[in-house]
């Protein structure tokens, strides 16, 4: 059931946008003009007829009450989700109580919410009904074998690549041009070391990107070596970093840690696509546990994960860890009530602290692009040609990254800011920190940047 009278604000809804132009469309329908027959109901149904460019107008309707995130369908033909429709309509509903009055749902909507429910049901009857010792354990094992033996075949070349590239000079890196390395991460993906791939992707657009390429072509090098030989003598490490290695080394994993119940606050959610795949990442803080949490999200290319959750949200649910060191990765287990606003917020560090931070989670996981922290009372300040947030209360600053500071969510911490502390969490690492939400110093909700 979703607490009837308990809206959301309007960055929570446009933080549910798949990107920037559906953000803009949604927010010029979010007014009660091209609307009609607009309605909610105690179960979290949210409805209402669109005017559009035909006679027809567009049935939209969203689901608000589930609690792995809100569901949408609407007649139009777009194949964004959420489409400009269904975020316009949740604007509607967020902003204006007269427009989108309770009552009951028409029958195109009431099926549909309910054509929902009995799927759910008959999903968690499945579940809990599943035959148990189906799978064959020991053709489990062999196939677990077969693949660490391809993957072991994998790293083994790849080191053999390394060394020719170091015995020639990484001159030749720009020579060869990005074929050599597709060619290799070809062979890593045959090899089923999808870790493996992305990184030589990466490590093969290095060469020629400005100043100082050849340190970082090395830096890279050095970590893939680092991560293959890990692969090699995995035997030998502890079990937390043997399972790191093998994570990063792309080896599905399941979440095997004990279920953890808490308040968990949406503190940040945002997308990142390549040509196969849409990738969502959640950040939850634990209201009790204090604990900082990472959901993933996957997405055909083209097409929004389905998973979604608004900044400044807070759910109840069951959370259970990913295997590795240090690893932030969890999957969302029983929820026991759907997405609500709330007043949480994460507890903040200095800057220097934060540094500190990263140093210790490479200890566990050398791989680490970034941490995830809260930096309290910090200052936006301009830095020459870049930016900083300046600690308020001692002589320090962290950096911001360059895609950061290219993004418009700056301009929106400067404006919340205006020159004085903030609090902000986001991710820190050896490129600078990038802010993803920020509150007020007083009272004020959470503000999406990202």
């Amino acid at each position: 059931m979703t607490q009837q009278g308990v809206r959301w604000t309007a960055d929570q809804v446009l933080a549910l946008a798949p990107d920037a132009a559906s953000r803009k469309a949604g927010s010029k329908l979010g007014a009660a003009g091209p609307w009609s027959e607009a309605g909610s109901s105690d179960e979290g149904t949210v409805w209402g007829l669109c005017k559009g460019s035909g006679s027809k107008p567009y049935q939209t309707v969203v689901d608000i009450a589930d609690a792995a995130g809100p569901a949408y369908k609407c007649s139009c033909p777009s194949r964004k989700f959420p489409c400009k429709h269904a975020l316009g309509l949740l604007l509607l509903w967020a902003a204006d109580d007269a427009a989108v009055p309770p009552g009951q749902a028409p029958e195109w909507a009431d099926e549909w919410a309910a054509a929902r429910r009995r799927r759910a049901e008959k999903k968690a009857g499945d579940v809990s009904g599943a035959p148990s010792g189906s799978a064959d354990p020991e053709a489990a094992r062999r196939r677990a074998e077969r693949r660490a033996e391809r993957v072991t075949s994998g790293a083994v070349e790849l080191e053999q690549r390394l060394a020719d590239l170091l015995r020639g000079g990484l001159a030749t890196a720009e020579q060869s041009g990005y074929g050599l390395w597709e060619e290799t991460a070809a062979r890593m993906v045959d090899a089923q070391a999808q870790g493996l791939a992305g990184r030589v992707r990466e490590l093969g657009a290095i060469p020629s990107t400005g100043a100082g390429w050849p340190v970082r072509l090395l830096e890279e090098c050095a970590l893939l070596h680092l991560l293959g030989q890990g692969w090699l003598r995995r035997e030998r490490l502890p079990d937390g970093l043997a399972a790191t290695v093998r994570s990063r080394m792309g080896l599905p994993a399941s979440a095997d840690g004990p279920p953890l119940r808490d308040r968990w606050l949406v503190l940040a959610q945002y997308d990142t696509t390549d040509p196969r795949l849409t990738t969502r990442r959640i950040w939850l803080h634990g209201a009790d546990s204090h604990r900082t949490a990472l959901l993933l999200s996957y997405g055909a290319a083209g097409r929004a994960p389905e998973l979604a959750l608004p900044v400044g949200l807070a759910l109840e649910a069951e959370v259970s860890a990913y295997p590795g060191a240090g690893q932030p990765r969890v999957a969302l287990g029983e929820q026991f009530a759907p997405p609500a606003p709330a007043a949480i917020r994460p507890q903040g560090v200095t800057t220097s602290q934060a540094a500190a931070r990263y140093g210790d989670a490479l200890r566990d996981d050398p791989w680490l692009e970034s941490v995830p922290v809260t930096l309290d009372r910090v200052v936006p300040a301009p830095d020459g040609d870049s930016w900083q947030l300046a600690d308020a209360d001692e002589d320090a600053a962290l950096p911001l990254t360059p895609a950061a500071r290219s993004r418009p969510g700056l301009w929106r911490l400067v404006a919340l800011s205006g020159g004085a502390p903030v609090r902000v969490f986001g991710e820190y690492g050896h490129q600078g920190f990038t802010p993803l939400t920020a509150w007020p110093e007083g009272p004020g909700d959470a503000v999406a940047l990202c």
